[in-house]
């Protein structure tokens, strides 16, 4: 599971993806409608991918952000005395009991780019006043939308020809 949060000007938003055994991809996005830090960002993008993991019956999973404050806390390698960060730091640990096993990696906000992107946009974008917005696919293409649409020369010749011609001879063709 990757997660990030994004706190900025414009608002704050979460991001979480779920990645299966065969790399299978399951984002979720989610605006915050209330202030908070970055650091309570990340947190609730943490706890919100969890529950998911949790919904879904996963019992091992991988958790991986770039929030290396986040990551050495719930490890218990860092401690932390802020007021706003506790309740978050022991609401993660009561939810780490309901997998068999669970670990917590940071990485490079560059390896967390595709959840970074997911808060940004959350975070950016002014949601109407309803609580849902529905899905928006994410798909690839490999190739351009033009690819594959060269039209036959109606003179039998190929479509670089008249090209080929100018770069040979320096001068355009009649």
């Amino acid at each position: 599971m990757f997660f990030d949060g994004a706190a900025n000007f414009e608002g704050v938003g979460i991001g979480a993806v779920l990645v299966s055994e065969i790399g299978q991809h399951y984002p979720v996005s989610v605006k915050l409608r209330f202030q908070c830090t970055n650091n309570m960002a990340e947190y609730e993008a943490c706890v919100m991918g969890l529950n998911l993991a949790i919904d879904i019956s996963i019992l091992e999973l991988l958790v991986i952000g770039d929030s290396d404050i986040l990551v050495h806390q719930v490890q218990g390698e860092w401690a932390t005395k802020n007021t706003k960060i506790l309740p978050y730091l022991y609401h993660v640990q009561e939810l780490m009991k309901r997998f068999t096993k669970i670990e917590f990696k940071h990485v490079p906000r560059i390896q967390n780019e595709f959840v970074d992107a997911l808060a940004t946009l959350s975070s950016m974008i002014q949601h109407p006043d309803k609580n849902f917005i529905d899905s928006v696919p994410v798909r690839i293409y490999n190739q351009s939308a033009y690819y594959a649409h060269v039209e036959e020369e109606t003179n039998g010749k190929p479509w670089f020809h008249d090209i080929k011609g100018y770069l040979t001879r320096g001068e355009y063709l009649e």
